[in-house]
């Protein structure tokens, strides 16, 4: 059995380009898709936020608002009661070492771009990780996390690596558009990031050596289920 640390946004609002407050908070399909996906294949999944606090779901992502089914949004709600403990009381992600887990796993919604993508915490651990060859995973906006990786002299951890997230396509088709504080997809690439994008809302995983990311809630069964299948192969 192995060892997950999910690290899920605490944020619950994300400032627009022009100033006003958007409520947001983490997406539930990537959540318990994933988790889902790696407890049922044996593994150890812990939760950790920004200061151990409670993350919020994005309440768009349990309904139609969000492309979401009622019977899927039932589902996920259902599924988020089953691991409530684990999501009331998160593990505190600046206490926590890469040494203790095999693998660290970002899933998203637009609270990563507001609490993540320059967490000093964060950055540290997942430098570590990648530096033991630790398994990181990043899904749809999750991937804005690993902005969080720079040196001190602003080299970007994954420079030159080949990733997905989600794309500018589809945060003009259904995300924020022009109100949102910058683009996934625009700001990996300017760090040099060698981003792939796949056509818009399909299931798309890119495996880049111990780095896999999903570019959007499609792909949160696929990215998981690569992750045990690069835990099985470690």
């Amino acid at each position: 059995m192995a060892r997950i640390l999910m690290i899920v946004s605490a944020a619950d609002t994300l400032v627009l380009t022009d100033g006003r407050t958007h409520p947001t908070g983490y997406w539930a399909e990537e959540v318990t898709a994933s988790h889902q996906v790696l407890v049922e294949g044996g593994h150890q999944v812990d939760i950790a936020t920004p200061g151990g606090a409670r993350p919020t779901v994005d309440p768009v992502s349990l309904d139609e608002r969000g492309g979401v089914q009622p019977a899927d949004g039932a589902a996920f709600r259902a599924y988020l009661d089953s691991i409530a403990a684990s999501l009331e009381a998160p593990l505190d992600l600046g206490s926590v070492e890469a040494a203790g887990y095999d693998a660290l796993y970002l899933p998203g919604g637009h609270a990563p771009m507001a609490d993540l993508a320059d967490n000093r915490a964060l950055g540290a651990l997942l430098t570590e990780a990648d530096r033991q060859g630790r398994t990181v995973a990043a899904l749809c906006h999750g991937v804005a996390a690993l902005l969080s990786a720079t040196d001190d002299d602003g080299t970007f951890l994954f420079t030159g690596r080949s990733l997905t997230g989600f794309t500018d396509e589809e945060e003009r088709q259904g995300g924020l558009g022009d109100a949102a504080p910058w683009l996934v997809e625009d700001r990996l690439n300017e760090r040099g990031a060698h981003f792939e994008a796949g056509a818009p809302w399909s299931d798309t995983v890119v495996v880049d050596g111990n780095l896999i990311t999903g570019q959007n809630p499609q792909s949160s069964v696929t990215t998981a289920k690569e992750v045990l299948a690069a835990l099985k192969g470690a």
